[in-house]
């Protein structure tokens, strides 16, 4: 003997077939849920942020006379508007991918549950 004691098989570690176990592995689409509705709360929310900067904008521009550094401000400007535009871009296909993720996590479920039940019915003709 080799001093190996107490050796399983692992169907012996799985335990019996059709028993109460079997929702132990399981998805949870809640929290791709969550994550695509904070997605979308942060697309929903940079949404006025342009039309915010312009206002600011305008209202420094007025007061501010002829200096040159605000001629540059337009440029900063238009960069903080295309950064704005590309993060609620990327929210709204996060969004999107976030909720495939779940529909996909639901439909593995019952597959892998169905798979399961299917080979525990063969297991227990053949014993």
């Amino acid at each position: 003997m080799s001093g190996v004691t107490g050796v399983r098989r692992l169907r012996d570690l799985a335990g019996p077939a059709g028993g109460d176990d079997r929702t132990v592995l399981r998805h949870s689409d809640g929290p791709w849920i969550r994550a695509a509705d904070g997605a979308e709360a942060l697309r929903t929310h940079l949404g006025p942020v342009p039309a915010e900067l312009a206002v600011a904008h305008r209202g420094l521009t007025a007061g501010s006379g002829a200096l040159s550094a605000l001629a540059e401000l337009g440029t900063v400007r238009a960069s903080w508007e295309r950064r704005f535009a590309a993060a609620q871009g990327e929210c709204a296909s996060l969004t999107g991918t976030f909720r495939a993720v779940a529909r996909t996590l639901g439909g593995t479920d019952e597959t892998v549950r169905s798979s399961f039940t299917s080979v525990a019915g063969r297991a227990e003709a053949r014993w």
